[in-house]
């Protein structure tokens, strides 16, 4: 039988380590800080529920693996809205620069949301993993449960299609063929 306090313990101690960091790839994939948060408790009850069936492997990439599924999970319900919303990039206030060096890289930070929210959701999982949480290969494998050499594809193949949409977008905010610029 459980000890009941230790497994407490044990919970409380597995989402005081993994819950931001949960909450932060969930607010990547989905740009949203409620459905993140919404997310982020749907991931830990998972957790919670299927704890007794985790024996061996890595804690962290379980929980991902997770969360990963929950993210797709909401993605798919959401299919025809967009994925990301600019809320987000609007908090992030830095009182070190400059207005106008704000605006610029609040700008840069939204033709790098819209163009991230574009690749399908694959690249979008790889390029969060791998290039936003900094996971390392093999991490980002076991939690999209696909082969290192996938990753290692599917991350060059993202970032090249990202710079491909970002390279089109920079364009359409800039000017558009009769020469009047968007902004």
């Amino acid at each position: 039988m459980l000890d009941f306090e230790n497994l407490e313990d044990r919970i409380n101690e597995i989402y005081r380590l993994h819950y931001l960091d949960v909450y932060r790839f969930l607010i990547c994939f989905t740009g949203s800080q409620n459905d993140a948060e919404d997310l982020t408790q749907e991931v830990f009850i998972r957790v919670l529920n299927h704890l007794s069936n985790f024996n061996t492997g890595n804690l962290k990439t379980w929980i991902f693996s997770i969360a990963k599924h929950v993210a797709i999970d909401h993605y798919r319900k959401k299919r025809f809205s967009s994925i990301f919303s600019e809320g987000f990039f609007k908090q992030i206030v830095s009182t070190e620069m400059e207005p106008n060096e704000i605006l610029e890289q609040n700008e840069m930070k939204k033709l790098v949301h819209v163009a991230l929210s574009k690749l399908k959701p694959t690249f979008r999982a790889v390029v969060i993993l791998r290039g936003i949480n900094e996971f390392s290969i093999k991490e980002t494998s076991e939690i999209l449960q696909c082969s290192e050499s996938k990753v290692k594809v599917d991350f060059h193949r993202a970032l090249k299609e990202l710079k491909k949409k970002l390279n089109i977008n920079a364009k359409e905010v800039l000017g558009n063929e009769n020469g009047k610029g968007i902004i």
